[in-house]
């Protein structure tokens, strides 16, 4: 259950993120404090604030096309939402359907960009991981 753990929470993250500059940020947040409200109450009100400032300064990131702050803000989301399905594994499948009906095809977990420049070394980036390569 650890690997569908995190791949959901990855998944997670990173529709979280997509949806709050989107017309479904209000549906996405509702979705989001029910989840926590029903799962760890007691949290359910720093989350909301948490979801809040997150879009603020998704917004700001988006209109300044600051990658890097738009990946911490999925990495933060990943975590907090991993956390919660570690403590509450009930949670998995209501999550699930919360993202499939908030995001049906995965659009915004598709809407990573990537940027590329060949060079004798380079990165590779895969799920989360990087790999440093060098070419003989």
């Amino acid at each position: 259950m650890d690997a569908e753990v995190a791949l959901l929470a990855q998944s997670a993250g990173t529709t979280l993120v997509g949806l709050m500059a989107t017309d479904a940020w209000q549906h996405m947040r509702d979705g989001i404090t029910r989840l926590w409200r029903r799962t760890q109450p007691e949290r359910a009100d720093t989350v909301a604030a948490e979801l809040e400032a997150g879009r603020e300064d998704v917004l700001v990131a988006t209109a300044a096309d600051d990658q890097q702050t738009l990946d911490e803000l999925r990495l933060q989301w990943q975590g907090t939402v991993r956390r919660l399905l570690v403590a509450r594994p009930d949670a998995v499948q209501e999550l699930r359907a919360l993202l499939d009906q908030l995001d049906p095809e995965g659009s915004a977990a598709r809407r990573i960009t990537q940027h590329a420049t060949a060079s004798g070394q380079g990165r590779v980036y895969q799920a989360g991981r990087d790999q440093h390569i060098t070419e003989r």
